[in-house]
């Protein structure tokens, strides 16, 4: 589904992808970890046409689509949860899920990924005349994945989800990342610090240091990489 052939970004004169090459394919979770500035989250901006590459090709189902505007590629199902939540601090929660919605034109399917995402989230029910920004890291981290998910994304581009929140939040919070995948087969490309339980729910993963790719595999055999277990996951 998504290819990254040879792909360098850059911040300036500062390189922060080195031609690094990856692949996700249809229906699958894959998980790039690595440490803080590595490139992890550059990787996925590239992706969505915020950090163009200067060189090499991103293709989404064949298609080139390096270069194209962020939202173009929004509109071909490639829907990215920032790192930080980003939600709307100052519209309402049901306003926050509208604003996934925008770009659609299926009333009857919004209204039904409405109930869906209720479903998965109860909590934000309760919440959906509240300001978005009076709710609590966790809970709005609910809502940015419930954004997203009310666009009805092909391809799912999850930045640190797990950031800066409760263990108890983050467990909830990779369930229903696995049971998005699982029950509706969205095509997840997750990029998370915690290479533990990224790995856990991922079918395979990339190991990324200083903005190149060193290492991939199967994430069950990246969890028993005794080089991974030393330097991701402090075993």
């Amino acid at each position: 589904m998504l290819e990254l052939d040879s792909v360098s970004a850059y911040y300036g004169n500062i390189q922060a992808l080195k031609a690094i090459s990856l692949r996700v394919d249809e229906g699958e979770i894959i998980t790039l970890i690595g440490a803080n500035g590595a490139g992890k989250s550059t990787t996925l901006m590239s992706v969505s046409g915020i950090v163009p590459p200067r060189s090499g090709a991103v293709r989404f189902e064949g298609e080139p689509i390096s270069g194209n505007a962020p939202d173009d590629i929004v509109r071909r199902g490639i829907i990215q949860v920032p790192e930080g939540r980003h939600i709307f601090p100052g519209l309402t929660v049901q306003e926050n899920l509208d604003m996934g919605a925008l770009l659609r034109t299926d009333p009857k399917g919004v209204a039904e990924d409405l109930d869906y995402v209720l479903s998965l989230f109860p909590i934000l029910k309760s919440r959906r005349n509240q300001a978005g920004g009076t709710l609590s890291g966790g809970e709005q981290q609910m809502l940015a994945i419930s954004r997203a998910l009310m666009a009805r994304p092909r391809l799912l581009l999850l930045d640190e989800p797990s950031l800066g929140l409760a263990p108890l939040i983050v467990q909830q919070i990779f369930e229903i990342i696995e049971m998005i995948n699982r029950e509706r087969g969205t095509t997840i490309f997750l990029v998370e610090q915690n290479a533990n339980l990224a790995l856990k729910v991922a079918h395979r993963g990339y190991v990324m240091e200083t903005g190149t790719i060193t290492m991939t595999d199967t994430a069950a055999r990246l969890l028993a990489n005794e080089d991974v277990r030393r330097a991701y996951l402090g075993v």
